[in-house]
């Protein structure tokens, strides 16, 4: 980290969407901060709201059905959720960027890569054709396509899907924004590219000197780029810690399930991973005790009537939790 000084805080977020079946209630409550240069993962199973709270931040909910009920995005002292739609689009892409999780689906199939790369340039700076034309080979060079000049011309299709990644990184830090969300860059690609990728945007994190949002469901990732790391189960914020403090002493029974189902060269000699039992809660209905209780191997009673809120248990760090699950007892 850079400083500590906090120039994002989100306070009390919550996200519905409003559908014919009913309405998902997919972020419920969710409050957090960041510092500049700090990188922060957000990690838990698909359909937790990871990518729905930080779509949220950016006001990228379609509406309908979407709809954020309520919440502050405090981002260098503005209210993100109360800016008009000119206002976001002057931060969005300049001041803070997103790499969504699948760059086929997210670079448009029939313009060039060029064409995409200066699009954000012609739009956030005053830079004239030539010179967008020159960042956007810099750019390309940067996360590690090969002959990049020539490459400029060429189609998202004509690119492997890592190469389409870096395209996105470069896309995404074509303006060196304060601010970079990777919604699980890494997911579709094979483990040696991942790698790869991970390591670029390292790399690229250091020279830029700016703050990440890294998404994932792998806590595997994160160990050694995240400096802390929010836990998320059904739209709830159930643990944060600084990564070290979580991998050594989880105060949450989803965060002990998630390391224990988690390969580790320490654990070598156990013949099976441990599976958490079970089945995702249904958002269609918002939960009246802990969301994870129907799961979990501590549960007690008042578990089943109250969702437990987050709160600090030592040192900044956080669980919502009844249970110490040291003792298995209530704290």
């Amino acid at each position: 980290m850079t400083d500590n000084h906090t120039f994002l805080e989100v306070k009390d977020l919550k996200t519905r969407f409003h559908t014919p079946e009913g309405t998902v209630f997919a972020v419920n409550g969710v409050s957090f901060s960041l510092k500049e240069g700090e990188t922060l993962a957000v990690v838990g199973e698909s359909g937790c709201g990871k990518s729905v709270t930080m779509m949220s931040l950016l006001r990228l909910i379609s509406i309908p059905p979407g709809k954020i009920e309520c919440g502050e995005v405090i981002y260098r002292d503005k209210d993100l959720l109360k800016l008009t739609e000119s206002e976001m689009e002057h931060i969005r892409g300049k001041e803070i960027a997103m790499i969504f999780q699948d760059p086929m689906t997210s670079l448009n199939p029939v313009l060039t890569v060029g064409r995409q790369l200066t699009e954000t340039l012609r739009t956030h700076t005053p830079m004239n054709p030539d010179q967008c034309r020159e960042r956007a080979i810099t750019l390309l060079d940067w996360v590690g396509i090969p002959d990049a000049k020539n490459r400029l011309n060429d189609h998202p299709h004509q690119f492997s899907g890592g190469m389409r990644q870096r395209v996105m990184i470069a896309m995404a830090l074509a303006c060196t924004p304060s601010l970079l969300i990777a919604d699980e860059p890494t997911t579709a690609l094979d483990v040696t590219i991942q790698a790869q990728i991970i390591e670029l945007v390292k790399r690229l994190k250091q020279d830029v000197g700016m703050a990440m949002i890294w998404i994932t469901h792998d806590l595997g990732v994160v160990a050694g780029m995240a400096d802390r790391v929010i836990v998320m189960y059904a739209g709830f914020i159930v643990e944060e810690a600084l990564v070290d403090d979580l991998y050594d002493n989880p105060l949450h029974p989803y965060t002990m399930a998630l390391l224990q189902a988690l390969p580790r060269a320490d654990r070598r000699r156990e013949k099976n991973l441990k599976s958490i039992q079970g089945s995702p809660p249904n958002l269609l209905a918002e939960p009246v005790g802990c969301p994870f209780a129907p799961r979990c191997e501590f549960v007690k009673e008042r578990c089943v009537r109250e969702n437990p809120i987050l709160t600090e248990i030592t040192g900044g760090h956080k669980t919502a939790c009844w249970v110490d699950v040291k003792t298995g007892g209530l704290r």
